[in-house]
């Protein structure tokens, strides 16, 4: 019988920018995670928590927690940055690999810790977010410098520290529509890197969730999940905004309390038998952290009452 466990991210504390001056502290985070039950969560945007491996595993052993994954979120597509994501990618698995190791699941497709791969730090796409009829699509050569530094990401991970690149389709970044996901898919092969779906972001994007996790289900290793309020997001797509403007405005709410089908996700994932991890992430202005573990508590009795143990 599958099995599935709920961690979170430092996102639900409103930690996706480093050089943001409202962020909590990442012991801050730590602590709170446990104290709402998870045990585990994501590392977060490079450089929040420290790369010191005994300061690291000391605190997460501390508060009974362990790394699913870390992050990779920055400017994919300019070839020019590829030396500083190969950097990134070497310095987080080091770290990630040193760690307290997350238990595996019978069944579960590839162990954690993954490397979630991201896109990210375009004007143009970032205002676009969620729109993909008005969205501008990078030429063919910038793609393909895309993928190549995916490419790059991936076989650092894959070939020296035995991690596993998931790519996470994000809103505001140029891989976030279907047919960005569609024609990644063709262009990274499988034995390469998978594929993080994000349950919130593929229906902030105007996809399904239920029928993109079946459509994409052989490439899924590892999946997100948030929820959108629907009156924020009508009225955000109304404005020309950036993704995390629309987050600040509580466009991402508790799980359950927005208008995604929860017990149709938990009916696809038991007849597809994912075992794993699954991470919650609720998006949010920093400076809104009166709600923080009020919002995952909800959350996780929700997915509880809807058959996510």
């Amino acid at each position: 019988m599958s099995k599935i466990t709920i961690t979170c991210a430092p996102c639900c504390w409103g930690v996706d920018d480093v050089n943001n001056p409202h962020l909590p502290a990442w012991q801050t985070v730590l602590q709170e995670a446990s104290e709402a039950g998870f045990g585990g969560l994501e590392l977060g945007p490079y450089g929040y928590l420290p790369l010191t491996i005994e300061t690291v595993s000391e605190a997460l052993n501390k508060h009974g927690l362990t790394i699913v994954a870390g992050t990779i979120f920055d400017n994919l597509v300019d070839p020019a940055n590829q030396a500083n994501l190969v950097q990134q990618t070497h310095d987080i698995c080091a770290l990630i690999t040193a760690l307290p190791t997350p238990a595996y699941h019978a069944g579960q497709i590839v162990p954690a810790p993954y490397l979630t791969v991201m896109d990210w730090g375009h004007d143009e796409r970032d205002y676009a977010a969620g729109h993909p009829e008005q969205a501008p699509r990078l030429s063919d050569e910038a793609w393909q410098d895309m993928m190549a530094n995916i490419r790059a990401i991936a076989e650092v991970a894959r070939d020296q520290y035995g991690v596993r690149a998931v790519i996470h389709p994000h809103a505001g970044g140029y891989i976030e529509f279907a047919d960005e996901v569609a024609q990644l898919v063709v262009d990274i092969p499988a034995d390469l890197a998978g594929l993080c779906l994000d349950t919130g972001h593929l229906a902030y994007s105007k996809m399904d969730p239920v029928e993109t996790l079946r459509e994409y289900w052989s490439r899924v290793d590892y999946i997100h999940f948030k929820d959108i309020d629907t009156k924020v997001y009508e009225a955000v797509m109304m404005e020309k905004i950036r993704f995390f403007e629309a987050c600040g405005k509580g466009v991402m709410c508790p799980i359950g309390q927005g208008n995604l089908d929860y017990p149709a996700i938990r009916a696809l994932l038991t007849e597809l038998d994912y075992s794993g991890y699954i991470t919650i992430e609720q998006e949010r202005d920093p400076r809104n952290q009166g709600s923080i573990l009020a919002d995952l508590s909800a959350s996780r009795i929700y997915l509880k009452n809807v058959g996510f143990d």
